[in-house]
């Protein structure tokens, strides 16, 4: 009888680009959402840990983590890189846990709003949506429709 390894006894390794292309896209992507509302931090990574089930095939569980390896919440779905779309929504998912949790702030928020943001479909693409019931923008393209925060008791110019 084969042994259950214990997850918290595996030390995870950095993904390397190019192992998950198509995550590695959405990846990008959602990097560039994470430095137009969050500049001062380096970008999101791909981390990987061993599957753990006893009767489980050899494969990895990839994680999106912030850049020093930590990261929050579940693998990404065996199965979501099948096509871009499933890997972006999985991808900003996984972000979005990792980013709130991990640095305890709603990510992305609205600045018309200034409301933590939330992941749906439209047209069939994966949308950052305000709470207050509207599109902010796809996934990738927050840099197009907002600019990060000011640091308080900055001046206006």
């Amino acid at each position: 009888m084969g042994r259950m390894t214990d997850p918290f006894d595996v030390t995870p390794r950095p993904v390397q680009l190019g192992e998950y292309p198509v995550w590695d896209e959405a990846l990008a992507l959602v990097n560039r959402d994470l430095a137009a509302t969050l500049p001062e931090r380096a970008p999101l990574r791909l981390m990987a840990l061993p599957g753990w089930e006893e009767d489980e095939d050899p494969h990895e569980h990839a994680h999106v983590a912030l850049s020093d390896g930590t990261w929050w919440g579940n693998h990404l779905p065996d199965g979501s890189d099948a096509d871009p779309v499933s890997a972006l929504f999985a991808v900003a998912e996984a972000a979005q846990d990792t980013v709130s949790e991990r640095l305890w702030q709603a990510w992305p928020v609205c600045t018309e709003h200034t409301l933590g943001m939330h992941l749906r479909e439209e047209d069939e693409r994966p949308v950052w949506w305000c709470p207050k019931d509207h599109v902010r923008a796809a996934v990738g393209a927050l840099g197009t429709v907002q600019r990060p925060p000011r640091a308080r008791g900055a001046r206006r110019s």
